[in-house]
């Protein structure tokens, strides 16, 4: 009874220890928590010897890593970091995460990381927007020109800034390349740096699903496979951003069979959405072997009008610059806008003669939509080139190649 009685005193008692005010009765259990939510918490246990160095688990230690939104009510409940189940490279690894009352746990807001992040993607969208205008004004003054060598009649509608025009065009580079875009400012740093690929499916894959997101990590060389779980695709999109992941790519499936296929470049995009048939994958296959890792090298055929050459920079900067001695090679043929994927591997029988064998998978691609923005930004993104299949003449154009 007097126990009872002091411990009931001593509920409402704040005691003061080493600057943070505790309860007493957490310091009567022994244990004693901050009342303040805004100092960080321990940091979790090491990753197991043997784990990916670019796993997200272990890159993912620190909740600020996360960004939900500003308010509590934007802040979502997310697994704990164990949920995530990360393959790369030769080791499968999960980093087991600190023990814990919930299996669901509040992920706290880095205002900092917010504002980087809101800053990068406003610069972006305005140099997008004044990039029409650098346009506009690029083509009045190749017309100038062209007149000027060709010796004929300025434009009518140029002959008032037609001495302005020419003026410019004196500092203007000889050897430069015209106006920059912003497809430009998205593929910056390719050939410069490997990209990071992350291999995704939806949700609760089906187990050939499973098997094609395996041999497309196989595909791209570096790639990383992550189960996808219960996570959003906000959560992960920005998990990718936190690691320097370049691209995000989701497969989907009907009934087992992969139909369909999303290439998310990152930070800021663009995003392609694929239709996939035809599909062979490589365990459809037997005694194929196993497939080769090397960088490859690229054969892209087909790809020659203005969107072409534009799906074209969104496959092939999926890949490493390869080496010269690589015996691997990845084509992409464009043929009535289906895009066909074929995996070799080659060797040389003499002097002239090469051996080509097919190491798997093949399948088919339909480009059907081209977003501005990542995966997540699927409803505020702004629309490049979208299909329609459903017009007069869509049967008869061709919008990959000029032919």
């Amino acid at each position: 009874m007097i126990i009872l009685a002091v411990r009931r005193l001593l509920i409402n008692i704040p005691f003061r220890t080493l600057g943070s005010e505790t309860t007493a009765d957490a310091f009567i259990n022994g244990r004693s928590r901050p009342r303040d939510s805004t100092l960080t918490p321990p940091p979790p246990p090491p990753p197991p010897s043997g784990c990916s160095s670019f796993g997200l688990a272990n890159r993912l230690a620190t909740p600020s890593h996360f960004n939900f939104g500003h308010s509590r009510q934007q802040q979502s409940l997310v697994r704990p970091l164990a949920a995530f189940s990360v393959e790369g490279g030769r080791d499968d690894c999960v980093v087991p995460a600190a023990p814990e009352e919930n299996s669901w746990t509040h992920v706290e807001v880095a205002p900092r990381m917010l504002r980087r992040e809101a800053r990068l993607r406003r610069e972006y969208l305005y140099r997008k927007a004044c990039e029409e205008a650098r346009r506009t004004a690029q083509e009045r003054k190749d017309k100038v020109r062209r007149a000027l060598e060709e010796n004929r009649l300025i434009p009518t509608e140029l002959r008032r800034e037609a001495l302005a025009l020419q003026g410019s065009l004196e500092f203007d580079d000889a050897g430069g390349e015209g106006v920059t875009s912003h497809m430009d400012d998205e593929y910056r740093w390719a050939g410069v740096e490997d990209p990071k690929i992350m291999i995704t499916t939806s949700r609760d894959p089906s187990s050939r699903l499973k098997m094609f997101a395996k041999e497309l990590k196989l595909v791209f060389p570096g790639a990383q496979r992550m189960n996808r779980g219960r996570h959003e695709v906000g959560a992960l999109v920005r998990a990718c951003k936190a690691n320097g992941v370049t691209d995000l790519l989701v497969v989907h499936e009907h009934r087992g069979t992969p139909v369909g296929l999303i290439v998310s470049h990152l930070p800021f995009g663009p995003t392609a959405y694929f239709t996939l048939c035809n599909v062979v994958m490589r365990h459809d296959i037997p005694d194929l072997g196993t497939a080769s890792e090397a960088k490859p090298h690229l054969i892209m055929h087909g790809f020659s009008s203005r969107l072409g050459k534009r799906v074209s920079d969104i496959l092939r900067y999926l890949f490493p610059v390869p080496k010269d001695d690589s015996r691997r090679v990845i084509t992409f043929a464009n043929q009535d806008d289906y895009i066909s994927f074929r995996h070799h591997v080659y060797k040389k029988t003499d002097h002239r003669n090469v051996e080509l064998t097919e190491v798997g998978p093949r399948f088919e691609l339909k480009l059907y939509m081209i977003r501005l923005g990542t995966l997540e930004q699927e409803a505020t993104a702004d629309v490049e080139w979208r299909w329609h299949p459903y017009t007069n003449t869509a049967r008869k154009r061709v919008f990959l190649s000029a032919e």
